[in-house]
């Protein structure tokens, strides 16, 4: 696969605030969730990706060219739709199209033109007339049809409705099956990171706790239900939480090996679910 986003040492402080170190490649083919906290840092990573926020440290090279650089090619190798959206009130969606489209070589005008009738976006209003979810529908059909190798989504499903939502993966899971393209998208939607990610890169308060493939992830944590037993007061090897007779572990072998030398029982032991997993993961201090 082709690494299309590489990010090495990356740091940035504001006021307070320090982000990173920051690591991390972005392959073709492969769909990344930016996780973390509140304030993690989540949007001031992207807006780095996109150079409009300087690091205080390390690179950003997306398909090999820096990002900070004296040159701007790059620009059309990325869609990036950000949270907040300055300009463009004034302007309708037909207007808007055609302000954006001629910018990006690979524009789908098929593909616009399918969203705008999925998600029934009126192009005649102006941007300020309509409601924040049809805002946010028509930001989408701006960003994906610009058929850029990497695209970048900055929570894309806030204000809209369930139905579409489910529509946006359905478009998202379609435009990934037809190049070769990646998708980095931060988002506190569980269902979304279920259905869409390949990996999942979490950050809290800052600092990068790790890059997980999703589905090893998920195998790795077991919850074992104890039988109503004396249990050792120190953790038990691969113990990362405890409720009374539950235990959660990221070393289900270690744990289950563990317990049976100990003569300890239980009499279940089950998967966890992926939002307790990120839980867990942004609790750092259990």
């Amino acid at each position: 696969m082709q690494s299309l986003l590489n990010i090495t040492h990356l740091q940035k402080k504001i006021d307070d605030f320090q982000l990173g170190p920051i690591n991390l490649t972005i392959e073709s083919g492969t769909i990344t969730a930016l996780v973390g906290n509140n304030g993690s840092g989540k949007s001031t990573l992207l807006k780095m990706i996109m150079n409009l926020v300087k690091p205080d440290q390390g690179n950003i090279k997306l398909l090999d060219q820096f990002v900070h650089g004296p040159g701007e090619d790059w620009k059309q190798s990325v869609a990036y739709q950000p949270q907040t959206i300055i300009g463009w009130d004034a302007f309708n969606g037909k207007q808007l199209k055609e302000l954006i489209s001629p910018l990006y070589p690979n524009w789908s005008e098929e593909l616009f033109e399918n969203m705008v009738h999925l998600f029934d976006i009126p192009l005649n209003k102006k941007f300020s007339k309509l409601s924040q979810g049809m805002q946010q529908k028509l930001n989408l059909a701006l960003t994906i049809p610009r058929n850029a190798p990497l695209l970048i989504l900055d929570e894309p499903t806030s204000f809209m409705d369930i139905p579409s939502k489910k529509l946006l993966i359905d478009v998202l899971v379609d435009w990934m099956d037809q190049g070769e393209h990646a998708i980095l998208i931060a988002s506190h939607q569980v269902e979304d990171i279920k259905k869409l990610s390949d990996y999942l890169f979490v950050l809290h308060d800052g600092e990068m706790i790790g890059n997980y493939e999703k589905e090893a992830l998920t195998e790795s944590y077991k919850r074992f239900w104890l039988k109503d037993t004396v249990l050792p007061s120190s953790k038990i090897p691969g113990e990362i939480v405890r409720y009374n007779q539950q235990l959660i572990s990221n070393q289900p072998d270690v744990t289950q090996q563990f317990l049976q030398e100990q003569g300890i029982q239980w009499t279940d032991h089950s998967a966890v679910e992926l939002e307790e997993i990120i839980s867990l993961l942004l609790t750092p201090n259990i």
